[in-house]
């Protein structure tokens, strides 16, 4: 039987130039590559390798976190795993919850649950620009920033953080803003970095967008992520834009509080000090709908009252934080000792940090290459691994160092 022959004039490629594009998104397409084709699925799985990678449990759940599950599951009448969109009470001990954190008179009202962190950006991204719209965002970012915002036919605005600091800057922020700019999206804590941004900065933050704002005719927004904000070490102090920035979206995740970041549950808070709220609200339902209907299932829903009560062992992460980076200072390492998040971020003691987290592989410990933040010259240690982990790797990232400084010596 004879081959079909090829139809002249149609674009050889099956996806969408949109697909292409986010495929193509270099920190998203390196992630991409890292965790699903450099082998690093099994490495991490074989005896004897330490894994500091990504922001996943290593011992098995609580059971006051499998009770809570197991109790919601159980059905109390027929509508119990009827479509969901945000049930009153999750949303309930959701503003509970926020405005003991960021107390501004926050109520069910304020709040839409997502699937995740992931589900509220989307909509927050999504309610508030049009195609061609700027984001702007900090280096080093989350590396799923800018999918998202091609996602949503959007265009990526990146601006480098203060170094060491990793604070804000502010003057390359306002540099960046155009008339085309819909929105700055403000993570704090910080991933990677740990940085808590102080008050007074986003103050000057929010009166540099109130003057872009007015400049242009059009309100730029905050998009603010906060998934660390309940993980804080002791001696500081979390602030949300929200508090001094009205036009301000909260987009929170359960995933890191919780150590749980395959079950979906999160949420998007429209502060209650924002006026004109009301068309705002409505549109984030129609988007929640319209965008593949991004709100959680029942069942982490129900559960979410009894969640609210529970944490990660956060004494024990902050003992592990402490104890690593006192370690790493002792054998030369750059590093600070991160305010919030569970991440150190160590200067790589080479100019090639790939190089340099390649050789701590062959040591035996996974961690992540700054270029995966667009940041190169550092690297990412996860502290969700066990405290025995941390002190199987010091001498494994004193050999690494050592090596390091062999090769490349200053």
């Amino acid at each position: 039987m004879p081959e079909p022959s090829a139809v002249t004039g149609v674009e050889p490629t099956v996806v969408s130039r949109r697909s292409e594009r986010i495929q193509a998104a270099a920190p998203f397409r390196a992630m991409f590559d890292f965790r699903m084709r450099s082998g690093y699925a099994q490495r991490r799985l074989d005896p004897g390798v330490l894994d500091f990678t990504f922001g996943d449990p290593h011992e098995v759940a609580t059971t006051d976190y499998v009770e809570a599950l197991r109790e919601s599951a159980v059905p109390r009448d027929e509508l119990w795993f009827a479509y969901k969109q945000s049930e009153p009470a999750a949303q309930d001990a959701a503003a509970a919850s926020l405005e003991r954190v960021v107390p501004l008179g926050w109520t069910g009202d304020d709040l839409r649950m997502t699937t995740g962190g992931f589900g509220a950006i989307t909509v927050a991204l999504k309610v508030l620009a049009d195609p061609g719209d700027e984001v702007v965002y900090t280096l080093p970012p989350w590396f799923l920033y800018e999918p998202l915002i091609l996602e949503a036919g959007l265009v990526p605005v990146k601006v480098a953080a203060l170094e060491p600091s990793f604070d804000l800057d502010l003057d390359a922020i306002g540099s960046a803003l155009t008339d085309r700019t819909r929105m700055v999206v403000v993570n704090s804590p910080n991933n990677p970095s740990g940085r808590i941004y102080p008050l007074e900065l986003l103050r000057s933050l929010a009166a540099l967008l109130d003057d872009a704002s007015a400049r242009s005719g059009r309100r730029i927004w905050i998009v603010s992520d906060e998934p660390y904000s309940r993980i804080v070490f002791s001696g500081n102090d979390f602030h949300s834009p929200a508090e001094v920035y009205p036009h301000t979206l909260v987009c929170y995740s359960y995933g890191k509080t919780l150590l749980a970041p395959g079950q979906r549950l999160g949420y998007l808070a429209v502060p209650p000090t924002l006026e004109d709220r009301a068309d705002l609200l409505e549109a984030v339902d129609m988007m929640q709908i319209a965008a593949g209907w991004l709100f959680p299932n029942a069942v982490m829903q129900h559960a979410a009252p009894r969640l609210e009560e529970l944490s990660l062992d956060l004494v024990g992460l902050e003992a592990k934080r402490d104890r690593l980076v006192g370690a790493l200072r002792e054998i030369g390492y750059e590093v600070g000792a991160p305010e919030g998040t569970f991440y150190l971020w160590p200067r790589s003691p080479v100019p090639d940090d790939e190089a340099f987290v390649a050789d701590l592989s062959r040591h035996g410990v996974l961690v992540m290459p700054g270029t995966l933040f667009e940041t190169p010259g550092w690297f990412r240690i996860c502290l969700t691994a066990t405290a025995e982990s941390v002190e199987e790797a010091i001498p494994h990232f004193r050999a690494a160092f050592e090596a390091a400084r062999q090769s490349h010596p200053s």
